[in-house]
């Protein structure tokens, strides 16, 4: 593992905390997405299948059960807690997800490195996770003014996306043959996806002003 992955895994799970942080301390999920919460899971169910089956290093599998274990408890406070699922804004979280895991699917089933069940499924997990947080932007343009802790959510969200391409660059420069390019493009087009919200966050940071997003 170089520094770039494990800078990445650690932004991704840096995320996840300050999520739980902002439900957790407001009892509030206001401006979140639950239909990205839920793609999120889906990602993670479908993409660690191999715990069932192989080990690869405490890390890994530490990582992947806390990802799963974070992505249930978060569904599971907004869906379920008796304060929290109060704020939950249903109305405005209309996201019509079929128009995402559908195609991913069939891209799956018809792009993938070798078609098997566990490797189709990965391979599904992939494609989506590039397009999940969709649900989460059309979200937060509605809503306009987004908070704090949510901003701070999604940024490191797609940083933590933007430490793996640097992983990449860096195994295509020092590892031979190594060669990934499903995850390549969907992790270019899931950091593609992120930039106008890089934007319009650093410039609410420079100018110490709310952010918000033009609808």
């Amino acid at each position: 593992m170089n520094i770039f992955r494990l800078a990445g895994d650690m932004t991704h799970l840096c995320s996840i905390v300050v999520l739980l942080l902002k439900i957790n301390a407001t009892k509030s999920c206001a401006g979140l997405s639950l239909k990205t919460q839920e793609l999120y899971l889906a990602v993670f169910l479908t993409r660690y299948l191999d715990l069932l089956y192989s080990y690869i290093s405490l890390y890994n599998t530490c990582m992947k059960l806390i990802f799963i274990g974070s992505s249930s408890c978060i569904i599971w406070y907004m869906r379920e807690h008796k304060v929290v699922s109060q704020t939950y804004d249903s109305a405005q979280d209309t996201f019509r997800v079929v128009f995402l895991i559908g195609p991913c699917f069939v891209l799956a089933v018809l792009v993938n490195h070798e078609f098997t069940l566990t490797e189709v499924l990965w391979t599904f997990s992939i494609y989506l996770e590039a397009v999940a947080i969709l649900p989460q932007l059309v979200l937060l343009q509605r809503t306009k003014n987004i908070d704090t802790l949510t901003g701070n959510y999604v940024f490191l969200l797609g940083g933590y996306r933007a430490f793996y391409l640097l992983n990449w660059v860096y195994r295509i420069l020092t590892e031979s043959g190594y060669r990934q390019w499903i995850v390549w493009v969907s992790g270019t087009i899931q950091t593609a996806i992120y930039c106008d919200f890089f934007y319009y966050y650093i410039m609410s940071w420079r100018r110490n002003e709310r952010l918000s997003l033009p609808a």
